[in-house]
């Protein structure tokens, strides 16, 4: 590995022992070995941090960091990225497994189409047990070459895991990063998009773990989804909620104004924008119903993820 790592993987956690080592095993036993892991400890009270400094102390990739106090989701997801090495990034999940070629595949795919902003693969939702449950369909048209239609397509679509994706650092470098508004993901995900197009990897290689703890399944309203993005949020009087719906709409309107477009393109971006406020509830839900895929092969994710050969850790 070069002094400097090709590719920085950041992973934020919060009392996440029950699946953290299992994540770290699988990043850790990819293919591709020129990358350091940045773990952003966000003052867990669980397991967590002794998990961590075992997996900094046995291997040298590895850089644990322990946040003094609970920054918040987004403010944690966003330290990573402040603090990484690399030309190009990863967002890791404590609770999602990875193939073993993953990274290798999408770094490859990167190099292999310059023009590309962002490579994943496809994902499969596996529960608990790490059993697939069901292997999902990529929604959206982020692959084509016309900004405004992917923008589009980002804007009436729903799902997609395109934030844990491989991103090329100066692009992501060149957006806000995750805000703690209303579908903040969204936005951000929209403005990669604006800057370039994304490439799947037509292999289930990613594996996103369903299960009752999962923050997004843990918060029940925008409110105190919010607060846990950035603590900050809790104040009702300074936070009230069509606050938190308006700067998702205006996290739209300053993606496009920063992207390099014609001024053609952010027309027509701002055109579909107008339609979806008119046609959409800009409230909805975070997240549809995965659309499964009709027929798939048999998966095993013990056959592809690192260090499950003999079952979970």
């Amino acid at each position: 590995m070069h002094a400097t790592p090709r590719l920085s993987v950041g992973l934020p956690v919060y009392n996440g022992e029950n699946y953290l080592a299992e994540s770290i095993e699988a990043l850790l036993g990819q293919n591709y070995e020129d990358f350091e892991l940045i773990i952003s400890d966000n003052a867990s009270t669980d397991g967590t941090a002794d998990i961590c400094r075992r997996y900094e102390k046995d291997d040298s990739r590895v850089r644990y960091i322990r946040q003094p106090r609970n920054i918040g989701l987004s403010p944690n997801h966003n330290y990573l990225v402040e603090h990484a090495r690399g030309e190009l990034f990863k967002w890791a999940s404590h609770d999602d497994l990875y193939a073993h070629d993953l990274v290798k595949r999408c770094v490859d795919a990167l190099d292999q189409f310059p023009h590309m902003v962002l490579a994943h693969s496809w994902t499969a939702i596996i529960e608990g047990s790490s059993a697939v449950a069901r292997p999902v369909e990529y929604p959206l048209v982020t692959s084509s070459l016309d900004a405004p239609e992917r923008f589009r397509s980002v804007l009436y679509g729903e799902g997609g895991d395109d934030d844990g994706g491989v991103i090329r650092i100066t692009v992501l470098r060149q957006t806000p990063l995750y805000g703690s508004y209303h579908h903040s993901d969204r936005t951000l995900i929209a403005e990669l998009a604006l800057h370039g197009p994304f490439y799947q990897v037509p292999d289930w290689l990613y594996f996103r773990r369903d299960h009752p703890e999962r923050a997004e399944r843990a918060f029940g309203t925008v409110r105190s989804w919010c607060a846990n993005l950035d603590p900050r949020r809790t104040d009702r009087l300074r936070n009230p909620a069509i606050r938190l719906y308006a700067e998702y709409v205006w996290g739209f309107v300053a993606a496009i104004q920063r992207a390099p477009m014609s001024q053609a393109e952010r027309r027509e971006c701002y055109r579909h924008l107008a339609r979806w406020l008119i046609s959409r509830d800009v409230g909805r839900g975070r997240r549809v119903p995965d659309q499964p895929y009709a027929a798939h092969e048999p998966i095993s994710v013990d056959a592809v993820v690192a260090g499950r050969a003999s079952g979970p850790i």
